[in-house]
């Protein structure tokens, strides 16, 4: 029997976003900018090597959209309209992306007028009838109408970001009905990012709980006269020609002229000329010295994350230097351009612009400490370098009598927020987020993803020494000693002593300054510190133990938050181990009870990194013969010295002596 095909669909357009707002700004040896160019090659080069690895597909293609205009704008000239142009630097680069796809020898497929998602829809269903399955690699939820089985040919999704398939459960998990009804979904609640109406005042809640109980739209419009007079009664009938509208725009076309056969989509071998030429005209040498030891294709064999040079073989600052960063370059911080968001139409359009976005600053003001306790006042966010705002939401006071500025109700913003914080396509930027994961999870909101600036900060510098970099990892100091600019101090905005004033009596003007200021501070420290994890070895840390721990420590059910609980939760959700790993993990920690380094008072302070570093230990067997060596060595040289500070008898019985 012939073996079964496989077609990939790669969504190559979200990987270009994805690519552009997670790397810092490069440019190739012409000075064109390739930022997007590299992180594009890059996870192309990843999700290459992990279905190689896996039961990988027997053909391939990356979709991509021709242009910002599609035949829906003829339906309806405000489809996308909202969205705004792609960055100055990014529109140079999509030429250069088409190149890198195929530099990979992969077919490139885009055609004007139709947009990516028409084209993978049109050869998802030409695939899946002749019986091939279809993988598409997305997480868009439009592409979720397509999920499903048909004379045993399945087309299923691939979310690499979340490495998760998703099938029916999920589908039904997220909008509460099956693939053949998310399209009617849609329609009735819109999609503000593509500007698809839908109907006002309906939301993903009320328009799953229609659907799901009238069976489609038309059934659920059609049932609104009968309905007892409401709101949403009114909406329905008034709404109907809107909703029939977001119908037609938010189908996939499934019959399009397709460029390309699939027959010409098998996938082979890499040749490595094309690839290497690729890499080589653009100064990607990092990439193209992993080719080479991958014998010319990217294969598992491929070391996609080459271990860093350890820090005794590293440059040594000059003197009086320690390891200050250049000043990045940034307009100086101007209060006048931040706007006070008083209105849920405005606050509308800054969810639209931070979800085009895929990344934002988050900031909440409180009335509190204490993050159990503290009240809710507004909330900052900021989309780049002045470009922030602040949502005052309970100004005005605790005086019952006392007048109340023009501002957005709690529950609308929080309702207006909630799909974007929430919204696992947008990063989310935080300075100690631990604080505003509990605030806004008292709200309601589950956050994620996050990135933490004090976590990266710390990462990245500390135990450092005085000179330079040294110092703590507050918001105050790290502007400071990052971006030169001292920010309003707090107490110069609320005073202090028995003059002291709650953050909620502050006028709005002055709250807009040191609020809006807070989220651009962040956004700002993220676009500088982000990118040096990765160039000084700081990563795999940051982002397999430190940032993943984040929203254990911050969650407020948690009564435990140091020591064993916390190490059990983050090593079964983390680093689940086989017994035979168990029993090694075991031992290596028992090597370094041994040195003192897991002694009483630090055991509660490092207890969740155990599970981490005995995982790790096991995959390194140098690390199991020199333990406290290659523990220094390998990972947490910052966190040594910190160690050393505080606990100088420790690392003077523990460090001194083995690792110099």
């Amino acid at each position: 029997m012939a073996e079964k095909q496989h077609l990939y669909l790669v969504d190559g357009s979200s990987y270009i976003f994805r690519a552009y707002h997670r790397l810092p700004p490069l440019t190739n040896p012409e000075g064109t900018p390739v930022g997007a160019v590299y992180g594009y090659t890059t996870m192309l080069w990843k999700l290459a090597a992990d279905l190689d690895a896996a039961d990988g597909p027997t053909h391939l293609a990356v979709i991509l959209d021709a242009g910002s205009v599609s035949f829906r704008n003829e339906i309806y000239e405000h489809y996308k309209a909202n969205r705004p142009e792609p960055p100055e630097d990014l529109r140079p680069q999509f030429p250069l992306i088409r190149d890198a796809t195929r530099a990979f020898s992969l077919p490139c497929i885009e055609v004007e007028g139709l947009e990516a998602d028409d084209l993978i829809a049109t050869y998802a269903r030409r695939a899946q009838e002749r019986g091939w399955d279809v993988t598409i690699v997305s997480s868009d939820k439009d592409l979720m109408q397509l999920i499903g089985e048909r004379d045993g040919a399945r087309i299923d999704m691939l979310d690499t970001m979340k490495n998760q398939r998703i099938w029916l459960a999920e589908v039904e998990e997220k909008f509460g009905v099956g693939p053949e009804l998310v399209g009617d979904v849609l329609a009735l609640m819109g999609d503000s990012v593509d500007n698809v109406p839908g109907i006002f005042g309906i939301g993903p809640k009320t328009a799953s709980k229609l659907i799901a109980e009238h069976g489609s739209l038309t059934a659920a419009l059609d049932s609104a006269p009968s309905m007892k007079p409401s709101k949403l009664r009114d909406r329905l009938i008034e709404g109907r020609g809107d909703a029939e509208l977001s119908k037609i725009l938010v189908t996939l076309k499934e019959d399009c002229d397709l460029p390309q056969p699939l027959e010409e989509m098998v996938l082979g071998p890499v040749p490595p000329a094309p690839l290497a030429a690729f890499l080589t005209q653009h100064g990607f040498t990092s990439l193209l010295r992993r080719l080479d030891a991958g014998a010319g294709s990217p294969s598992p064999s491929v070391q996609l994350n080459p271990a860093k040079p350890t820090t005794a073989s590293a440059a040594a600052p000059a003197p009086g230097e320690g390891n200050r960063q250049p000043l990045p370059d940034m307009p100086p911080v101007d209060h006048a351009a931040y706007e006070t968001v008083q209105t849920l139409e405005r606050l509308t359009a800054w969810v639209t612009r931070a979800r085009a976005a895929q990344a934002v600053a988050v900031d909440t003001e409180t009335t509190s400490l204490d993050a159990m306790r503290a009240d809710l006042v507004g909330v900052s966010l900021a989309l780049g370098p002045n470009d922030a705002c602040y949502i005052p939401l309970g100004h005005g006071g605790s005086d019952m009598f006392a007048q109340k500025p023009e501002q957005v109700p709690m529950a609308e913003a929080i309702a207006a927020l909630k799909p974007l914080l929430e919204d696992e396509s947008v990063l989310k930027i935080f300075h100690n987020g631990k604080y505003d994961l509990n605030i806004l999870a008292r709200a309601g909101i589950a956050v994620a993803p996050i990135d933490d600036t004090m976590v990266i900060s710390f990462n990245l510098d500390a135990g450092r020494g005085e000179e330079g970099i040294g110092g703590g990892h507050g918001m105050d100091e790290l502007c400071q000693r990052h971006l030169d600019h001292t920010a309003i101090a707090f107490k110069d905005l609320c005073g202090t002593g028995k003059k002291a004033i709650g953050f909620n009596e502050v006028p709005l003007d002055r709250a807009t300054h040191y609020a809006a200021e807070d989220a651009d501070i962040t956004w700002r420290l993220h676009a500088m510190l982000k990118p040096r994890l990765s160039v000084e070895g700081g990563s795999r840390v940051y982002e397999r133990v430190d940032r993943p721990l984040i929203p254990v420590v911050a969650d407020p059910t948690l009564k435990n938050r140091q020591g064993p609980d916390v190490g059990t939760q983050y090593r079964s959700a983390i680093v689940p181990m086989s017994a035979e790993q168990d029993a090694v993990a075991k031992a290596y920690l028992a090597q370094l009870g041994k040195s003192g380094l897991w002694a009483k008072p630090i055991v509660t302070r490092i207890e969740p990194y155990k599970a981490f570093y005995a995982a790790e230990a096991y995959h390194q067997d140098f690390m199991l013969a020199n333990p406290t060596h290659g523990y220094i060595r390998r990972w947490d040289a910052p966190k040594v010295a910190a160690l050393k500070r505080m606990y100088p008898g420790i690392y003077r019985a523990t460090f001194l002596k083995d690792a110099g």
